[in-house]
């Protein structure tokens, strides 16, 4: 049930023309609905808020309580996501533990909800979150690093305090991006002792955290991360470059959707090995835009050429 402050807010919006300001209180609505373990309610708030302004399909701001996070409203469907089925199961029994949270809790269990993610850089750790996100109808905050860590003694670890006490009060998926930057292990022969402190607190506040908020803490190299983190998180994700198999994946979902009949190959396949799946997506979305501007099909000759030009950046940064 909203409250009176909410309702206000929602008028002054409406009047004001502001539909920020109104989508902002819908999404405070649908997470305290959510909280409660009202999901249908909360998904159709999400689903009705897409439609306002719809010009604007995320939020994207920084919160008037917290200026280290920054708020979203992602519009993502697992089927985006190309990755192992492993992967995948991992992430349907993380979605199915918060939607029956009461029920685990009446047995006297708790849902997966702190969740590390490790792998290539555009394997899909970010778009996980958002996905989450999505699919469970939360806002997505996302800790702005920049602001977090500072150069001055104490002050990282008195923010990353007021973080958790975001994930405390408002319910949400929290993203930690590139959380080596605070999780590095403290017996790397460079590490100084402010970092050890940062960690140590992080470690204090995650192992005391029992809110109902989801934690996701995304790394491009787990190894640099400190072991005692690993036992703190619920499950750990392994990201990998996409196989053959996903890799045609890739294309179905990126091409095909544009033109039916194109005809993906084995060339196609073997030329996109190595790359990530951020990159064989940028390709798909080139040749796309190749096929709108010339007003000719995609070819799979034109898909190898482009797959071969982002090769090549990688062999230019070796020589």
């Amino acid at each position: 049930m909203a409250t009176a402050e909410q309702i206000k807010s929602l008028v002054k919006a409406y009047a004001d023309c502001n539909d920020e300001k109104f989508k902002t209180v819908v999404l405070q609505i649908a997470a305290h609905e959510a909280k409660l373990g009202h999901d249908n309610l909360a998904r159709d708030l999400k689903k009705q808020i897409d439609r306002v302004g719809s010009k604007r399909a995320n939020i994207v701001q920084l919160t008037s309580t917290n200026p280290m996070l920054t708020l979203s409203m992602p519009s993502h469907d697992l089927s985006e996501l190309i990755v192992s089925e492993d992967i995948s199961d991992k992430i349907q029994r993380i979605l199915n533990e918060y939607r029956n949270r009461n029920k685990l809790v009446s047995y006297g269990l708790t849902n997966r909800r702190k969740i590390l993610i490790e792998g290539n850089p555009g394997t899909g750790k970010t778009l996980t979150a958002s996905i989450i996100a999505s699919e469970l109808s939360l806002p997505l905050y996302t800790v702005q690093m920049d602001k977090l860590v500072t150069k001055f003694m104490g002050e990282t670890s008195a923010k990353l305090r007021q973080i958790f006490d975001s994930i405390e009060s408002t319910v949400g998926v929290y993203l930690f991006d590139e959380f080596d930057a605070i999780g590095a292990d403290r017996s790397l022969d460079n590490e100084v002792g402010e970092m050890r402190r940062i960690l140590n607190s992080f470690l204090q506040f995650i192992e005391q955290d029992d809110s109902e908020s989801i934690i996701v803490a995304a790394t491009n190299n787990q190894k640099l991360l400190d072991q005692a983190l690993f036992r703190r998180f619920d499950d750990v994700l392994h990201y990998t470059l996409p196989t053959s198999k996903e890799i045609k994946r890739l294309f179905e979902y990126k091409i095909k959707a544009y033109d039916n009949y194109f005809i993906i190959s084995k060339e196609m396949i073997k030329a996109a090995e190595g790359l990530s799946h951020a990159e064989i997506a940028r390709v798909c979305d080139d040749a796309i835009k190749n096929s709108i501007l010339s007003d000719e099909p995609i070819t799979s000759k034109a898909v190898i050429a482009l797959l071969s030009e982002r090769q090549n950046v990688y062999t230019c940064k070796e020589a």
